[in-house]
């Protein structure tokens, strides 16, 4: 059976790669703006970055449950290097998150 484009092991991976970058980025420009004190876009930002995290996931289970139907996805360099980097992405969302809230707390002590 072939697969289609949409859903071919470099499609998927592109997907995988497009979230995770958009969430690191916003990650960061939350980050950006919690250092300037502006908290509100911080949070806008960093629920953007969650957005983009959960879309990623929808790609991910759907390789999950096609594995699981027993559908095997050809694991490439591109598919591990997508993975790769959405587990960075995710940990910088996580990281950046907290960091947002600590300097909330310092702006509040001041």
């Amino acid at each position: 059976m072939n697969e289609s484009a949409e859903t071919s092991p470099e499609m998927i991976a592109f997907g995988l790669i497009a979230q995770a970058g958009d969430a690191r980025s916003k990650a960061h420009e939350a980050l950006a703006s919690a250092k300037k004190g502006n908290f509100e876009q911080a949070e806008e930002l960093i629920a953007q970055a969650e957005a983009s995290v959960l879309e990623a996931h929808h790609i991910q289970t759907s390789l999950l449950a096609k594995e699981a139907n027993g559908d095997h996805t050809e694991v490439n360099v591109m598919l591990v290097h997508a993975q790769d980097h959405l587990m960075t992405a995710i940990l910088a969302k996580e990281l950046i998150a907290e960091m947002i809230e600590m300097y909330q707390a310092m702006s509040e002590r001041n």
